[in-house]
């Protein structure tokens, strides 16, 4: 199945059923007076976040819903009855907001939370409502008013606590590959990952957390070159970004302090609280150099940036370093407090698979 991020859908609740004019009729009791009862709840539409689920894709297809109106009271002073609920599954870490005038309705991040995105109507008022003293055949009632009617957007954003990103082939897919049971495609050509993916990075019983891959990033991305721009609301929700940079870049002729400050530029171009959050530099490909090039490498990184944060070198290929990113990791997001990712329940190892 295909991952898909984003939807609309159109929900509609029902409209409350009419209140009832009615007067009681039976032998031996002249004048019994009004009994006519209430109208019925209209259905109100709700979202539950399933953990079962780890994409939109279901709303290509379905993208109507609409509840049953309430039934119309009935004499004798009965009410009528209410309509079910429709309670439509989306995944944990959906965003809703409503299409026309882009309101935030909700955003469901934890397993089985609820949201009602359009209200029933409430039933219309019988005639043994306006009986009085002075009106004692009262044959006025009240309809049943509308249930809600909207469009809703709904956006999918990943639960992970680290964020993979970097430049296309900086090799983001294959370190998923190493530190979790991920399955990401890997090829030597750029965009390969043309969706993001998740996996879980277990260091030991009880300890692991999530990791999401997203497509690499290019200049102007922010204005939407390339893929990652359509991807970049999925580091919205994590605490820690590990920003790969390619050390095959300096045989290729690169200058790969200038590919960290692109990809450093469009963050802040995308979004300055995601540009202020907790990066690394991880420094992939050590192992085509057979010399101490990786690391110096790092330090002229680190100099020339004058970077002030973690800068490890990793070979994504190999494994070499790649535990102790992780285990950096794992205690800067024990320290750090509670994490997104920890919310809800873990998700699939993978949410980018075709």
């Amino acid at each position: 199945m295909k991952f898909v991020d984003e939807a609309s859908i159109q929900v509609t609740a029902g409209d409350g059923g009419d209140g009832c004019v009615s007067f009681r009729r039976e032998k031996y009791i002249p004048r019994g007076g009004p009994d006519g009862g209430d109208g019925g709840r209209g259905g109100s539409v709700w979202l539950v976040a399933d953990p079962g689920l780890n994409t939109l894709a279901d709303f290509r297809h379905s993208r109507r819903f609409a509840a049953q109106r309430g039934h119309n009271g009935q004499g004798r002073q009965m009410t009528g009855r209410s309509a079910e609920d429709i309670v439509i599954p989306v995944p944990v870490g959906t965003v809703v907001r409503d299409a026309d005038t882009d309101e935030l309705l909700g955003d469901l991040t934890r397993s089985d939370e609820r949201l009602c995105v359009a209200a029933g109507g409430e039933g219309g008022l019988g005639n043994v409502h306006f009986k009085s003293s002075t009106n004692r055949a009262p044959r006025q009632s009240v309809p049943g008013t509308a249930g809600e009617r909207r469009r809703l957007a709904l956006e999918l954003r990943l639960l992970a606590d680290v964020g993979l990103l970097g430049l296309p082939n900086a090799g983001k897919s294959t370190f998923l590959r190493a530190v979790s049971a991920a399955r990401p495609r890997v090829a030597d050509y750029p965009f390969t990952t043309l969706h993001p993916g998740l996996g879980v990075v277990r260091i030991g019983p009880g300890s692991s957390f999530t990791v999401a891959d997203i497509p690499g990033l290019i200049e102007g991305a922010a204005q939407g070159a390339g893929l990652g721009t359509r991807f970049l609301r999925h580091l919205s929700r994590t605490r820690l970004l590990l920003h790969l940079v390619d050390a095959g870049s300096l045989l290729e002729g690169r200058d790969p302090v200038a590919e960290v400050e692109t990809v450093a530029g469009e963050l802040q171009a995308y979004h300055a609280d995601l540009a202020a959050r907790p990066r690394w530099l991880v420094v992939n490909k050590s192992d085509l150099f057979a010399d101490n090039t990786a690391e110096t490498l790092a330090e002229t990184l680190r100099q020339r940036l004058e970077w002030s944060g973690p800068v490890f070198i990793v070979s994504a290929e190999t494994g070499a370093g790649i535990e102790a990113v992780c285990q950096a990791a794992m205690t800067f997001l024990d320290e750090s407090g509670q994490r997104p990712g920890r919310e809800g329940p873990v998700q699939q190892e993978t949410a980018g698979d075709d």
